[in-house]
């Protein structure tokens, strides 16, 4: 069964970091782009970052360009290392999968969907 699984939430003050993890288990993901979304309580889930399968090509929403980069290491392993968190970032964050190129930013177009982590920014 293929799954993704996240780690590396939690609760950061204001101006802090956090890097968000994300490892694929039963296949790679060779050949697919992976990206992060994100969803607060009662807001719908927005794109925050992708990359290309390749690694080579990243893309970021404009609420968290500059701050926030995307990187992979391998065909299973992802990660969102988050500089500078402000209160607004608090959220649920979730990796996905999709072999769609360019990555997608509707979350309706990925195929794969890792089970969510609490992001939590005090002021």
């Amino acid at each position: 069964q293929v799954q993704l699984v996240q780690s590396g939430g939690g609760l950061v003050q204001a101006g802090g970091s956090l890097r968000l993890s994300c490892a694929a288990s039963g296949r790679t993901f060779s050949g697919y782009a992976m990206a992060w979304f994100r969803q607060a309580p009662g807001k719908e889930r927005e794109f925050v970052a992708a990359i290309s399968w390749s690694g080579g090509s990243t893309y970021y929403a404009d609420s968290v360009k500059g701050r926030f980069t995307m990187s992979r290491d391998n065909a299973k392993t992802v990660y969102l290392q988050m500089n500078s968190l402000k209160p607004e970032d608090t959220a649920v964050y979730y990796c996905a999968a999709t072999g769609l190129l360019p990555p997608p930013i509707s979350h309706k177009n990925y195929d794969y969907w890792g089970q969510g982590i609490q992001v939590t920014v005090s002021s």
